[in-house]
Formats: structure tokens, C-alpha cells, sequence
């Protein structure tokens, strides 16, 4: 096996192993507890979210990062690595809940349906997250992709809501919107000898 391959399958081994010892701990669990899995396995795909959309702006910062460049490479597994454990928390939320009636009441709260738009986003971004969705939707899969932003936003709501934490979710999103920010400023400062 190639080098390539072997930090490949790594790369994979070392996103699912997170999934793998939570899905150990629920089995052991009234699922009425799962609740307590509610925290670690959003904040997970918080985080895995935002290192996926980091990821450009940083090579456009720093160039010559072969560890950046590499990840980029590799960034639909993180996306779909965030997608998963987004679903692994709503499974966790739903057997936590137990009943239909009250996932419905209060579905509307301000804390949970910006969770649940943000998870409704993922699902097509994960669905087109290979190579044949990449070459049927050609110039829409780009455009496709970029829900990521929106539903990242929405993670960000739901987080701020429904932990009462603002300094916590600021600190994870925050580096995320200085690097947009500075890339989106890229686009509209003139470069040195085009005016």
C-alpha cells in the first residue's frame, strides 16, 4: 500500500474512532440518558465543519503548508466526517427525546430548529460528497457545496442557544470568520499592477 493510501485509511481510522467508543458508551445506556452524548458529538461536528471551510482560506494564507495542502486534498472526508457525527447527534437527540410529541413541541425553539435547518443543509453536501457527483452536477456541484457556509451559521445559532455558552461558540467560530472575512477582502483589493 502506497503512502498515500496508508495516510488515507489513517486520516478515516482517526475521524471514526470518536463515533466508534460513543456508539460503545450508548450501548450501555437507557437511551433516555443519551442526552449527556448530546454535547461531545455536536460539538465534534462543529468543529470538523469548521476545519473544512477553513481549510482554503488558510492555503491561500500560508502556501506552502504541506499538512494544509494535504488536508485539502482530503476535505470531503472531513465534511462527510462532519455530516456523521451531526447525525449521530440527531440519533442521540431523538432517543433522548423518546416520543414524537415532544420532539414536535419544541421543534420551533429557538435553539432547536436552526439545528435541524443546519442538518437538513449537510444532507445534500454529503449525498454529492464523490467523484460521480462531482462530475454529473459539474459547475452546480461547486455552487451545491457551498451550503456549507449557511449551515454553518445555523450551527452557530443552534450552539449559541442552546448552551447559553456565547464565549465557548465565538471561540470556535470566530477564527473561522476572521479567515473568510480576510478572503473575501482578498477578492475586492486591487492586486499591485492591475491598476
Amino acid at each position: 500500500m502506497s503512502r498515500t493510501a496508508t495516510l488515507k485509511y489513517a486520516l478515516w481510522a482517526a475521524l471514526s474512532v470518536p463515533a466508534l467508543l460513543w456508539l460503545v458508551q450508548a450501548r450501555g445506556m437507557d437511551p433516555f440518558d443519551w442526552e449527556e452524548l448530546l454535547h461531545p458529538t455536536g460539538e465534534l461536528s462543529a468543529r470538523l465543519l469548521i476545519v473544512a471551510l477553513a481549510l482554503t482560506p488558510l492555503v491561500q494564507l500560508f502556501p506552502q503548508a504541506q499538512p494544509l495542502r494535504w488536508l485539502i486534498r482530503h476535505r470531503r472526508a472531513i465534511g462527510v466526517a462532519a455530516f456523521s457525527y451531526a447525525a449521530l447527534h440527531t440519533g442521540f437527540y431523538l432517543g433522548a427525546m423518546g416520543n414524537l410529541d415532544d420532539i414536535l413541541a419544541e421543534a420551533l425553539a429557538i435553539g432547536i430548529w436552526p439545528g435541524w435547518a443546519a442538518f437538513a443543509l449537510m444532507i445534500p453536501l454529503a449525498l454529492t460528497s464523490n467523484d460521480w457527483a462531482m462530475r454529473t452536477l459539474k459547475a452546480g456541484w461547486k455552487r451545491l457545496q457551498r451550503l456549507a457556509y449557511p449551515a454553518a451559521v445555523l450551527t452557530l445559532v443552534h450552539w449559541l442557544f442552546i448552551h447559553n455558552n456565547t464565549e465557548v461558540a465565538l471561540a470556535h467560530f470566530a477564527p473561522l470568520a476572521a479567515l473568510e472575512l480576510w478572503r473575501l477582502s482578498r477578492r475586492f483589493t486591487p492586486r499591485k499592477g492591475l491598476t
